[in-house]
């Protein structure tokens, strides 16, 4: 090793990033494929105080409940906490405030329109007056429609507002207490290091540490 790549060498990093995190909970879940890389690295770009009130956002008290409606169909409460347990609508309103582009903020607003607009015509009320089985159709139609966008998608066009709902909702939540704890399997360190532990198939991904 010449004296160049000594001074060049740095010691190892072992601290875990925002970004580690959030892509290794994804990974864990599943979902990076389907929320889409790109827009995981853009809402890990800037890291947002997640314990300022929803007041610090640009969205309205009753636009983030809309967005917990949403994520709550995307994330339903099962046997573990929903999206709304997890106070998901804050974070997707927070980052998209704090981490979005203008255009992208434009986009996302935008699709909300869309979203309630669809509910509309489709269930004949508005989404949060909608039952939980016509709000479920609608997304399932709409999540079908972003997958079909997306297949032919060149790569300078925006993506589809549901993937960026969807893809928020998914980070929020397995990045939240509820979903570290609650949905994933979570042992508080410093602990015993087992190398080699029998999985039985089912059973929930591990909570990475930070």
């Amino acid at each position: 090793m010449n004296k160049s790549d000594t001074a060049n060498r740095r010691e190892p990093d072992n601290r875990f990033t925002r970004r580690d995190i959030i892509q290794q909970a994804l990974i864990a879940a599943g979902f990076v494929t389907l929320a889409g890389s790109s827009l995981v690295h853009s809402a890990c770009a800037i890291q947002p105080d997640r314990s300022l009130a929803a007041s610090e956002s640009a969205f309205s008290a009753q636009e983030i409940e809309w967005l917990d409606e949403v994520a709550e169909i995307i994330l339903p409460e099962t046997s573990t906490p929903g999206a709304k347990a997890a106070a998901v609508g804050a974070f997707i309103a927070l980052m998209v405030t704090d981490t979005y582009s203008p255009e992208q903020q434009t986009a996302f607003r935008e699709g909300m329109n869309t979203l309630e607009a669809a509910s509309v015509s489709t269930c004949g009320k508005p989404f949060l007056e909608a039952d939980v089985k016509a709000r479920q159709a609608l997304l399932v139609r709409i999540d079908r429609e972003a997958i079909d966008y997306h297949s032919t998608r060149p790569d300078d066009a925006p993506p589809h507002y549901f993937r960026m709902i969807k893809g928020l909702t998914l980070l929020g939540y397995f990045t939240s207490e509820v979903g570290y704890t609650q949905a994933m399997r979570y042992v508080e360190t410093p602990g015993r290091f087992d190398p080699c532990v029998d999985y039985s198939p089912g059973e929930r991904a591990w909570a990475r540490h930070a």
